[in-house]
């Protein structure tokens, strides 16, 4: 991987994950456009002639389409979701054909701010800002290219739990299931709060030179303490408080850290190495300015608007998507909110797989 950019380059080994240019330019909800879009996905299990066994799964802010298979070359970290697809998994790979794309905006083959613009430069600072929408605009492009004309399921958590909905609120025709997992219908403010300092963090470190550092692909390159710093408040929030204390309470290190501070420092090490600054920066500012019910008369009557059936579900120890907040997306949906024990906090979502596995299975029938 480019450790300098901290992203996948077109010069790195292609890996799992497979290219498609889409035809024409790209309008942004908040009226940028990009003259071309290229978008990363992989797929797993085989298209029905149909095309009605179709799943999307949505990645998460620091994730990409790379949801199971090893660590190899192309693909820095093994799949991120990997207990819930592939053969009797509860995404049945001999019955369903799963997709997952590089959200817009990414590091990880879709374009983003380290992809060449125009004029062959990286975007860079030039890059515009993106909506939820309009990523969920270029996963509809892409779901067309595929042949899919409707969701079997469409599902997601955290940043992808945003995108999931988006897709039956904006498109209900085209999901037929829909699995919305700790995540929100709008940012609240602590969120907002939470991620704006995260981004300035990264501008704050004199390598982030206005978003137009060097994507050398050299180690040390860029705002990676910048992005070390997002990293460690953002990891605070994915985990609970009493899941820290049970972990590493007060205790130091034989090098002089406290226990708790060296587990961050791996988590920002991890992350530095295989995510651009400059995607997280746009990444975070489409989270803090997503709001379903935006041009839509508000969140009340675009929740109404989806027709899927709907599983809504969160984490009871969940510091940043507290369950107050998939409440009301399951209330308006006349559901029940599914409350996942664990004390692992917003990462439940990834790491209770055997729970979110049952969800899964119960909304698709099977």
């Amino acid at each position: 991987m480019a450790a300098g950019s901290g992203g996948w380059t077109p010069a790195d080994p292609v890996g799992d994950r497979r290219l498609l240019d889409l035809e024409g330019a790209v309008r942004l909800e908040r009226g940028g456009t990009l003259p071309a879009v290229r978008v990363a996905y992989e797929t797993w299990g085989t298209l029905a002639p149909d095309g009605g066994n179709a799943v999307l799964v949505e990645h998460a802010l620091t994730g990409d389409s790379h949801v199971v298979g090893p660590a190899g070359p192309g693909h820095a970290t093994a799949g991120w979701w990997p207990d819930l697809v592939g053969p009797g998994a509860p995404l049945d790979t001999d019955r369903l054909f799963v997709v997952c794309a590089n959200v817009l905006g990414g590091c990880q083959g879709t374009t983003g701010p380290s992809s060449a613009g125009p004029d062959g430069r990286p975007w860079g600072a030039r890059f515009p800002e993106v909506t939820i929408a309009d990523q969920v605009a270029v996963e509809a492009a892409l779901a067309d290219a595929l042949g899919i004309s409707r969701w079997a399921a469409v599902l997601g958590g955290s940043m992808g739990g945003m995108r999931a909905l988006e897709w039956a609120v904006g498109r209900p025709e085209r999901v037929a299931r829909l699995c919305f997992l700790a995540s929100a219908a709008v940012a609240s403010a602590d969120q907002i709060g939470t991620q704006t300092t995260q981004q300035a963090a990264i501008r704050s470190d004199p390598a982030w030179a206005g978003g137009d550092y060097p994507r050398t692909g050299r180690p040390g390159d860029g705002p990676v303490a910048g992005l070390g710093v997002a990293r460690r408040i953002a990891h605070l929030t994915y985990r609970s408080d009493v899941e820290l204390d049970a972990r590493f309470g007060t205790a130091v290190q034989d090098d002089g850290r406290f226990a708790v501070a060296s587990y961050l420092d791996h988590h920002a090490a991890k992350l530095t190495a295989r995510f651009d600054a400059g995607s997280y920066v746009v990444l975070t500012q489409a989270m803090n300015s997503w709001d379903v019910g935006r041009g839509r008369r508000g969140v009340q009557a675009a929740l109404a608007r989806v027709t899927a059936r709907s599983v809504v579900a969160g984490i009871d120890t969940d510091r940043l998507y507290p369950p107050a907040q998939q409440r009301r997306v399951a209330d308006a949906l006349g559901v029940p909110l599914q409350l996942i024990a664990s004390p692992y906090g917003h990462d439940g979502f990834l790491l209770e797989t055997r729970a979110v596995g049952s969800l899964v299975r119960t909304l698709l029938g099977m």
